[in-house]
Parts: structure tokens; sequence; C-alpha cells
């Protein structure tokens, strides 16, 4: 049995592909916490990429950051990373560092910069979990430092979004 992530909420085990489709028009705190839900019943039926997926689908939901919903959970940095951290090799289909780095230079939309230094949070997170997994050399991107997402993260994204994101990192250091 997969240990169920501790930074994501007990799901509806009911729950399938059609609970984020039904949410998708509905925004903010719903469709942020049916994602989550969604990624813990992914991980618990051991498909780790879709769940990696879901919770980069919570990160790029618009909320404002006074959501009640964000008090108890948080923007999940923690939850990614302990995912990226925990799936097993031969059930990991991509290379996160990989998805990471083509989502932030390719976000297009509303919310671009925000989503962007979002999506490069993650793929720092990648890079302290799994630092032997290779970034796309074909881009020519090394992609940005550590000052950099934490000023990009200062400057576009959500009230405590910097604190709950270096925290991550700062607990990564430790391991």
């Amino acid at each position: 049995m997969t240990e169920a992530c501790p930074y994501l909420p007990e799901p509806d085990p009911t729950m399938d592909w059609r609970s984020m489709n039904t949410s998708k028009g509905k925004k903010g705190t719903h469709f942020y916490m049916t994602a989550l839900q969604y990624a813990q019943v992914l991980w618990l039926r051991q498909l780790p990429a879709r769940a990696v997926l879901a919770v980069n689908r919570a990160l790029l939901t618009e909320l404002v950051g006074d959501e009640p919903e964000l008090k108890k959970w948080p923007l999940p940095y923690r939850a990614m990373a302990w995912m990226l951290e925990n799936y097993k090799d031969e059930s990991f289909v991509g290379n996160p560092r990989v998805h990471f780095q083509h989502l932030a230079t390719r976000v297009k939309g509303g919310r671009t910069e925000q989503r962007r230094w979002r999506a490069w949070a993650c793929w720092y997170l990648s890079r302290q979990t799994r630092p032997y997994l290779p970034g796309d050399e074909k881009q020519g991107i090394t992609g940005p430092k550590r000052e950099d997402i934490r000023s990009g993260l200062r400057t576009f994204g959500i009230p405590d979004e910097l604190v709950t994101w270096e925290a991550v990192v700062q607990e990564r250091e430790l391991v």
C-alpha cells in the first residue's frame, strides 16, 4: 500500500478525471481543493506523475491569499517536494525537472509571471529532491538562481507564498 502524502487533504476515493473537469469552470478555492484531493487520489493509486500534475494545477489556480482554505492547505510546495522525493523511479513517466522548465518557459495567458515563477519554484524543488535528473539542454536555458525565484515569488506571489516556498527549500537543505 502506498503511503498517503501527509501534505494533501484526504480525498473522496471515488474521484476520477471527471472531478477535475467538473470543477474546471469553478474558480478559486473550489478548484484548488479539488486539485489537491485528486492529487492524493492519484498518488494513492500509484500514479505519481499524474499526481504531480494535479498539484501543479492547484499551484496554478488563481488565489488572492486570504482564502480560509489556504490556512489549512497552503500553496502545495511542501506536497510537491514530498511527492518528488517519494516516488519510485520505475513508476514515474517523464522528468519533473524538464516538465517545470518547459512550463516556466512556455506559460501563457493570465497571471503569466505568477505562474512562471511558481513553475520555476517547483523546478528548483525538483533539482533539490532529484539532483541527478538532467534539464533540457536543447532549450539553452539553465534556469534562474534561487534569489531570482525568491524575487519572482516576492513580486508576483500571494501573501506568505515566498515564506511557504522558502521553508520547504530550507527543509530540503537539511535532508
